[in-house]
């Protein structure tokens, strides 16, 4: 299973932009998804989650901004980012916990990442 992330691009400050992750395959589910980025220089940061029982967590920096979510009929996680600012630059990645078939384990995956750019 590979993850497809989509969404990124160039934002000027105040904008919005959605991204969105999914796998490559039909899988039974998604259990766990988390939203992380990295700018240059910096260590990859943990931005949002959204757990398997539905409870979302923002790191203080996005929250009120940010939106994680997840079309369970689609597989789909989205984060939807409003009133972007350009320390939000970064690459981001999600990563899901995916349970590939009925009864199968949780396993990790990692998307390749999608570069945002917030600039004048």
């Amino acid at each position: 299973v590979q993850l497809q992330a989509s969404g990124g691009g160039l934002v000027q400050p105040g904008g919005s932009l959605r991204l969105s992750c999914a796998p490559s395959e039909i899988i039974f589910s998604i259990n766990l998804v988390g939203w992380y980025r990295q700018a240059p220089g910096n260590q990859r940061e943990w931005v949002a989650s959204f757990t398997s029982g539905g409870a979302t967590n923002y790191a203080d920096s996005v929250k009120g901004r940010f939106t994680v979510s997840r079309d369970n009929a689609k597989n789909t996680a989205y984060l939807q980012m409003n009133t972007l600012k350009p320390e939000d630059t970064a690459v981001y990645y999600c990563h899901l916990t995916i349970r590939r078939t009925v009864g199968s384990r949780l396993r990790d995956y990692w998307g390749r990442g999608t570069q945002v750019t917030v600039s004048s």
